[in-house]
């Protein structure tokens, strides 16, 4: 198996070099800037089958393993004067940039590779992208009568209807 070195992935300082993945290349380890992780970097191993991020939060290290196929796709964004390529997640903070470039044939050329490498739609850029609204959970469980009222036959007793014909309804007076 071969790897790529770490310089493929984040860019030492003053580096103009900009991000570009070989996708003929994988497996591939490089690191890349996470905000809320420790120390702003988190290190992403990239295979055909998973994507293993690893990063140290509040002191605690994690690894965190993806399926390739729980991604939605590879997606093009528009960066500044730049286009980017990501691996598309559902969850924002497991998106992973995959080749940053100007040129507007690489980044086609590379869209097309990526995808059929992973075998994900190529998703186009999406001017409007606001997050999707949280899907309410429904609880079944909520909707049923507790167990021993079950038995019990339900009935609105305000409701004069509710008294069959031939019955008295039954009126206690102190």
């Amino acid at each position: 198996m071969r790897r790529q070195t770490s310089t493929s992935g984040i860019n030492p300082a003053g580096s103009s070099r900009a991000l570009r993945l070989d996708p003929l290349s994988l497996p591939v380890s490089f690191d890349t800037h996470d905000s809320r992780a420790d120390g702003g970097v988190r290190s992403i191993e990239l295979h055909r089958e998973r994507v293993v991020l690893r990063r140290a939060l509040h002191g605690m290290r994690m690894a965190v393993n993806v399926r390739v196929c729980d991604f939605l796709g590879v997606a093009l964004r528009g960066i500044d004067d730049a286009q980017m390529l990501a691996l598309v997640h559902r969850d924002p903070s497991l998106t992973i940039p995959l080749c940053v470039s100007s040129d507007p044939d690489e980044i086609a050329s590379a869209w097309a590779m990526w995808s059929d490498i992973f075998a994900l739609p190529q998703l186009p850029e999406d001017k409007s992208a606001e997050p999707a609204a949280r899907r309410r959970r429904h609880n079944a469980i909520r909707a049923r009568r507790p167990k021993f009222l079950v038995r019990r036959r339900s009935g609105d007793l305000l409701n004069p209807a509710n008294i069959h014909q031939g019955e008295r309804e039954i009126i206690a007076r102190d």
